[in-house]
């Protein structure tokens, strides 16, 4: 048997953070077996289905590295295939016309209620034959559940599953007007794409038992289930807005790594020892559904950004220097030549300190055009008069200095001896001057990028007392 698995999202919004992680189980498992993953556009609900939804949803799942083995499957397009095993139920007697009314489904409902029965179809039409009276008149079509014993699934995550029959009702599986309910669909969309294994969020578990009528009437194999926990907010509460981004392309805006978002979102329910920073390849080898907990997880942002962290101080230049230089632009930094080589330069420093590539963009921006900086009120305060005459000096000090971070190191720290100051003293208004922050890479190295005479005008600039 080749195991095949499949994500299928509904388009109808961004895809969540709780759907990436699902497709990325759906991956792994499949990679960890030698089989197929696939995936399925549930695009059959037509007032809220729009193809913005869909493309970003394939945006998202190709910035993280998880667009399917196959072209996406639409559901959509398979509505004939839908009815045709929907009508061979009918024929085979495992399935019924049902011919009420909204209103009489409604009164049958309220009566439910009022009875304190669950609300339920009550199968009026199970048994009956349809008369004179019925004909040409709209109708569902009902399958015909067990009404006896109990339908059991072994479910690879929550273990053991079971319900009593008696609690399951004759669910619609065709709509009076010709178009399938949703738990039909999957059904025969999953048959037909021979998939193998359902992972999926567990809210989806109690449609599972509905579900498992088809299969078992149509003479099919049933797929193996496993239902993963849904991922809550650190606070426990349902993942929310108010907790962060929720959404995959809103994680890629605030300067993520891709492969640091799966990492994070693999280890949500989900772990390995105390392993904690795993690589795709390696958790292809080691990734079980059954070491997926049943409790819900939590989403922490600040571990998130720490991860991202590790990936970024692990990346090449040669992978980072592109995405950096994409959010400058979206920062609507202009750059040249003589820009871009400093900031080759201070990428490795830039990187050590970064959570995200918003911190290395923000750390960069003083590089990026010449001219003096204009520091923050906070920054500022440190360029008092004894430090901008001290400023001056240093200036006529390092202008016959060899212009290599090595030496400009020596060349600071013998300054400080022969005036007998700490470096600190002479660091800090240094890189004010320099980037107009109190914060940048090294010292040294933030005066080698700039270049001797950049460096030079800033420190000259910085110097002279404002008016």
């Amino acid at each position: 048997m080749t195991v095949r698995t499949r994500f299928a999202p509904s388009p109808t919004g961004f895809l969540h953070i709780g759907g990436a992680r699902t497709a990325l189980f759906n991956q792994l498992f499949a990679r960890r077996h030698g089989g197929q993953y696939l995936l399925r556009i549930e695009d059959t609900d037509k007032a809220r289905s729009t193809p913005e939804a869909v493309q970003q949803i394939l945006d998202s799942l190709a910035w993280l590295g998880l667009s399917p083995d196959e072209p996406p499957v639409f559901q959509s397009t398979r509505e004939a295939r839908h009815a045709e095993v929907a009508r061979q139920l009918l024929a085979e007697g495992k399935a019924y016309r049902a011919y009420e009314t909204p209103e009489e489904l409604a009164a049958m409902r309220e009566r439910a209620i009022a009875e304190k029965r669950p609300p339920r179809y009550d199968g009026t039409w199970r048994d009956r034959t349809p008369g004179p009276e019925q004909e040409g008149k709209p109708f569902a079509i009902r399958i015909k559940a067990p009404r006896e014993g109990e339908t059991v699934v072994e479910d690879l995550v929550q273990g053991t599953v079971r319900v009593a029959n008696s609690e399951l009702d004759d669910m619609i599986i065709l709509r009076s007007d010709g178009t399938p309910t949703y738990l039909h669909a999957v059904v025969v969309d999953d048959h037909d794409m021979a998939i193998t294994h359902v992972i999926r969020g567990d809210d989806h578990l109690t449609n599972t038992f509905r579900q498992c009528m088809v299969y078992d009437a149509m003479g099919w194999h049933r797929p193996r289930f496993a239902h993963i926990p849904l991922i809550h907010g650190a606070d426990g509460a349902k993942l929310s807005k108010r907790h962060g981004a929720v959404s995959v392309l809103e994680l890629r805006d605030q300067g993520l790594l891709p492969e640091a978002v799966c990492n994070a979102l693999l280890r949500l329910g989900w772990g390995h020892g105390d392993e904690e920073i795993i690589g795709r390849e390696r958790a292809e080898q080691i990734f079980d559904i059954a070491d997926v907990g049943r409790a819900a997880s939590r989403l922490d942002y600040a571990k998130v950004t720490h991860i991202n962290g590790v990936y970024l101080r692990q990346a090449t230049p040669e992978r980072l220097l592109p995405l950096v230089l994409e959010r400058l632009r979206a920062m609507k930094v202009d750059y040249g030549t003589v820009a871009l080589a400093r900031l080759e330069l201070l990428l490795p420093a830039l990187q050590e300190r970064a959570k995200t590539l918003h911190d290395i963009a923000d750390g960069a921006t003083f590089a990026m055009a010449d001219g003096a900086p204009v520091p923050d009120a906070r920054s500022a305060a440190l360029l008092t008069p004894e430090a901008r005459a001290r400023l001056a000096d240093l200036a006529e000090f390092l202008s016959t200095a060899p212009w290599e971070r090595q030496e400009l190191e020596r060349w600071l720290r013998d300054y400080c001896d022969v005036k007998g100051i700490k470096l600190k003293e002479v660091a800090q208004p240094l890189r004010v001057a320099l980037t107009g922050s109190t914060m940048s890479p090294p010292i040294d190295l933030t005066l080698e990028a700039l270049g001797q005479a950049e460096a030079l005008h800033r420190i000259r600039a910085a110097a002279v007392q404002p008016s």
